[in-house]
């Protein structure tokens, strides 16, 4: 079965509106970043439907195209790589994105505001290479 183009543009274009919002807030410096918990909030919520965009994204390919199933969130972005969807520079940092997902979702009290600030920082454009590949991928 076909992947479902819509879907996955549907999912692309949540995908940049998220990144869009982050950019919005990459303007803060740190200490207003520490001191503001609802931009502190934003960011981290921001970045955890950014990350579920592209998990989502991954997870809808994987079962259209009969890859193998994957065993967490860290595996889909692996078989997207093995698939040759993603490249290996990308891969390895989505595979951080997707323990950063962990986190924020599972063990949400111990979330290192440092970590967070430097992705909003220096990381937003993952996201945009994420959606290249994708868009690359659907136009084979």
């Amino acid at each position: 079965m076909a992947p479902d183009e819509e879907l996955i543009r549907t999912r692309l274009a949540l995908l940049n509106e998220y990144i869009d919002d982050l950019h919005s807030l990459q303007g803060a410096d740190y200490a207003t970043y520490i001191e503001n918990k609802i931009l502190r909030r934003a960011v981290e919520r921001t970045l955890h439907l950014a990350i579920e965009a592209c998990l989502d994204i991954g997870q809808h390919i994987i079962a259209s195209e009969g890859f193998r199933r994957p065993t967490s969130n860290r595996d889909v972005f692996v078989i997207l790589a093995e698939e040759g969807i993603l490249s290996r520079e990308l891969l390895s940092r989505f595979v951080d994105m997707a323990a950063f997902r962990n986190l924020i979702v599972h063990d949400y009290a111990r979330v290192d505001d440092d970590i967070i600030f430097g992705i909003l920082k220096r990381r937003l454009g993952d996201f945009n290479a994420f959606a290249t590949a994708i868009l690359t991928y659907l136009s084979r």
